[in-house]
C-alpha cells in the first residue's frame, strides 16, 4: 500500500514537473521553496506573507487550468526520415474545436528520446478563435543515426498566467529514422569491369543497357529459361540459350567492418558505453571508427550510386547482412537505411564470413572494404577477392595510421589508411 501511494506520488510530481508546470511556474516553484525556507522561522515576517501569494497564484492557475480545458485536435507529422546532426522540421495543425477562442496555444514533445533534441521551439499563439485552426513548426536535431520511437505532441494552453500548461489533446509519434551524415567525396579511383550476372538485370533494375540481343552462348547454370534457344539446342545437340547485353552488370560489392571490441554486455563494456555517453551529450558528433566506418561508406554508396553500378552492401555482425541496390540514385535512400540500423559487434565476424562471399565474388566486379582492424582473417577476404578477379580496394580506419600491421605492405597499393577524425572534418575528397 505504502509503495503503490509513492509510486502514485513519485508519477505525479514528474507530470507536474515535465508537462504542467512552465519554465515560467518551475521558476516560481523554485524561488518558492527558497522563500519557505526563510519563513518558516514565524508567519510574522513579510516572506511569509510573498510566498502565501505565491502559492495563492498557482493553485488558481491550476483551477483555471482545469475549468478552461481547451478542445483541440492536432494533425501533422514528421518526415519518415532525418540526418544526423541536420534539423528536420515538422509542421502541425492545431484547431480549436470548442465554441470559446482559446487563448496562448503550444505545442511541444516532454519526453524525447536520448540524442534527440529540439532544435527550433513552435511558436505560442496568442488566440486561435473559435471553430478556426493554427499551423505550427517545431524543429528536431538527432545527435545520432538509428531509429528513434517518437513520443506524442502535446497541445496546450498556458492561459492565464503563462506558469501552468492544460490541454489533453496530442498527435501519435511515429518512430523517426535518423540516417548517418556523411561528406560527400568527388572521385573514386576503384578498377571497374562487367561481369556476367546469371538472370541479368531483373535481378537488379531497370534502368541501365537495353535488352539487345549479342549472340548465342552455352547453357549456363541459373539461366532463365525463357532465353533457352530451342533451333540452336537442336543443331548442336547442347542446351544453348540466347545472350543479352543486359547480363553484363557492373556489380560493386561494399563490405563494412563492424568489430568493436568490448561493444559486447560484459560490465566493463556497459560502462565504457555509459563514460562516452556522457561525453558525446557534450560533444555531439561521436568520434569513434564504426561511425566513421558507417559515414565514410555512405560517401562511397553516394559516389557509386551516381554512376551504373549495382551496389552490395554486406555489413559484417554476427550474421552477415547482405542488401542490393539497383543502378539508380534513388537507390541510396536504401542503402543508407541498412547504414542507419548498424549495429557493433563484439565478436571478430571475418573468421566466418570469406565462405559466405565466395559464392558472390565470382560476379562482382570490384570489392571495397572499409575495415576497422587488421587482421589474418581480412587479409584472407583480400586474396579471396583476387583470386575471383575482382578489383579491389581497401580502407583502414583507425587513430593511428602509421601503426605496424603484419602483411599489410603487399596491399599498399590499393589501400588507403584515414583516421576518423579526418572522416568526420571532411577531410576525405577522393580515395
Amino acid at each position: 500500500m505504502k509503495q503503490s501511494l509513492l509510486g502514485t506520488l513519485t508519477r505525479f510530481a514528474e507530470y507536474l514537473w515535465r508537462f504542467k508546470l512552465t519554465p515560467c511556474g518551475k521558476t516560481l516553484v523554485l524561488g518558492g521553496v527558497v522563500l519557505g525556507s526563510f519563513a518558516s522561522t514565524s508567519i510574522d515576517i513579510p516572506l511569509f506573507h510573498l510566498l502565501f501569494a505565491l502559492f495563492f497564484l498557482g493553485l488558481l492557475a491550476l483551477c483555471a487550468g482545469a475549468v478552461y480545458r481547451p478542445r483541440l485536435r492536432i494533425t501533422g507529422a514528421f518526415p519518415k526520415t532525418a540526418t544526423t546532426a541536420h534539423e528536420v522540421a515538422g509542421t502541425f495543425t492545431v484547431s480549436n474545436t470548442s465554441p470559446l477562442p482559446c487563448f496562448d496555444v503550444g505545442v511541444d514533445y516532454f519526453d524525447l528520446p536520448d540524442h534527440v533534441m529540439i532544435a527550433r521551439q513552435a511558436e505560442v499563439v496568442r488566440e486561435i478563435p473559435a471553430r478556426d485552426s493554427c499551423s505550427f513548426t517545431i524543429s528536431l536535431r538527432a545527435s545520432r543515426r538509428g531509429v528513434y520511437e517518437m513520443p506524442r505532441l502535446r497541445a496546450f494552453t498556458m492561459f492565464p498566467f503563462g506558469i501552468c500548461r492544460a490541454g489533453s489533446s496530442y498527435a501519435e509519434g511515429r518512430p523517426l529514422l535518423v540516417l548517418p551524415d556523411f561528406h560527400p567525396i568527388s572521385a573514386l579511383d576503384v578498377p571497374i569491369g562487367a561481369r556476367y550476372q546469371p538472370g541479368g538485370i531483373a535481378l537488379t533494375s531497370n534502368v541501365g543497357e537495353s535488352a539487345e540481343y549479342i549472340g548465342n552462348r552455352e547453357y549456363r547454370y541459373g539461366d532463365p529459361v525463357r532465353h533457352i534457344d530451342f533451333r540452336a539446342w537442336g543443331r548442336i545437340a547442347r542446351p544453348v540459350v540466347k545472350e543479352f547485353q543486359e547480363e553484363y552488370l557492373c556489380r560493386v560489392a561494399l563490405v563494412l567492418d563492424t568489430f568493436l571490441p568490448g561493444s559486447g554486455y560484459t560490465l566493463d563494456a556497459l560502462m565504457r558505453r555509459a563514460i562516452q555517453s556522457l561525453a558525446n551529450r557534450r560533444h555531439p558528433k561521436p568520434d569513434n571508427p564504426l561511425e566513421a566506418a558507417i559515414s565514410l561508406t555512405a560517401a562511397i554508396a553516394d559516389v557509386l550510386a551516381r554512376g551504373e553500378h549495382v551496389i552490395d552492401l554486406f555489413a559484417a555482425g554476427p550474421r552477415l547482412h547482405v542488401f542490393r541496390a539497383g543502378r539508380h540514385i534513388s537507390h541510396l535512400d536504401n542503402v543508407l537505411e541498412i547504414l542507419a540500423c548498424v549495429e557493433p559487434c563484439a565478436d571478430n565476424p571475418f573468421d566466418s564470413l570469406v565462405p559466405s562471399l565466395n559464392e558472390e565474388l565470382t560476379t562482382i566486379s570490384t570489392v571495397i572494404c572499409v575495415f576497422l582492424h587488421w587482421d589474418e582473417a581480412r587479409r584472407d577476404l583480400l586474396r579471396a577477392a583476387v583470386e575471383n578477379g575482382c578489383g579491389l580496394k581497401v580502407i583502414l580506419i583507425e587513430e593511428d595510421t602509421n601503426a605496424a600491421h603484419d602483411g599489410i605492405e603487399e596491399w599498399s597499393e590499393v589501400l588507403v589508411r584515414l583516421t576518423p577524425k579526418a572522416i568526420f572534418d571532411g577531410g576525405v575528397d577522393t580515395l
